[in-house]
């Protein structure tokens, strides 16, 4: 595709996610039912949602646990290669980031549970793959500037804030905290939306504006929604079980609403060459 046609693509996205039925479909979205394969009571939805979660958890936590590295130290070296060479490796840190979405939205929202056989909690499904698209897109129209330049110091507070996430330091069992180092590499938060999406927001904001601002607006916008599901369910459900678990989706809810604000603020994103 020539970069006329993808810098008019990129207009047209930008312009498609500042509309308001863009954001009310988003809305419309959070009414879709689960899918189940045995059939469920409209009365168990939060049952079943939370057997989904809890399911598609432990299989990630057991199942997966051989793969886990990979998912952390891969997006690590990744994003020191895009802060020391910048624009020569933003094309594959973007497929990555959609790459590992798509995992995110097959690991996290489809899961057989016991109850209630094969599940998927579609509207999270939908969700997490139209970010992975989004960050395809990305990869192809290189809408953002990752060349190396200068920041005010107070653009770093979000340092601290990714870094707890991508740690996650959390006890896997009793929900309890858990500072243990090595699970900087080993643990499942490189398979988690909840997780890793404030590292791809953090390391975003540190370049604006010159980002891809529709990539960035709706990576926020469905971080902003999943956030304050994590704070209901964590601080208001069952705070006595998940509230460090609720502190740890802090980073979610503040990256997610600091990233969508700046994908509001103007400045002139480029389309690089495809090439």
């Amino acid at each position: 595709m020539k970069r006329e046609g993808i810098a008019r693509i990129q207009t047209r996205l930008e312009s498609i996610t500042r509309r308001w039925w863009f954001f009310l479909l988003f809305g419309l979205l959070q009414l879709a039912p689960p899918y189940v394969a045995q059939g469920y009571d409209r009365a168990d939805a939060g049952a079943l949602t939370g057997a989904i979660l809890s399911r598609s958890f432990e299989w990630s936590t057991t199942v997966l646990r051989p793969f886990l590295p990979i998912f952390k130290v891969v997006p690590l070296v990744l994003i020191l290669l895009v802060l020391v060479l910048g624009n020569r490796v933003g094309r594959v840190f973007s497929l990555y980031v959609a790459f590992n979405y798509v995992l995110v939205a097959l690991v996290q929202s489809v899961a057989v549970t016991e109850g209630y056989g094969l599940a998927v909690l579609t509207v999270n499904l939908v969700m997490f793959l139209l970010v992975a698209l989004f960050w395809a897109w990305e990869a192809l129209a290189r809408a953002t500037d990752l060349s190396p330049r200068k920041r005010p110091l107070w653009r770093y507070w979000v340092v601290p804030f990714a870094l707890l996430a991508f740690w996650y330091p959390l006890h896997p069992t009793t929900m309890q905290p858990r500072f243990r180092p090595g699970d900087l590499v080993t643990n499942v938060a490189g398979l988690t939306f909840c997780m890793m999406t404030p590292v791809y927001l953090a390391l975003m904001s540190l370049y604006h504006p010159r980002v891809n601002r529709a990539t960035l607006r709706v990576t926020g916008l469905v971080g902003l929604i999943i956030g304050l599901y994590n704070v209901l369910v964590n601080f208001f459900f069952e705070p006595a079980t998940l509230w460090w678990n609720g502190i740890l989706h802090i980073p979610l809810l503040l990256l997610s609403i600091y990233g969508f604000v700046l994908s509001w603020i103007s400045g002139a994103s480029r389309c690089r060459a495809p090439g």
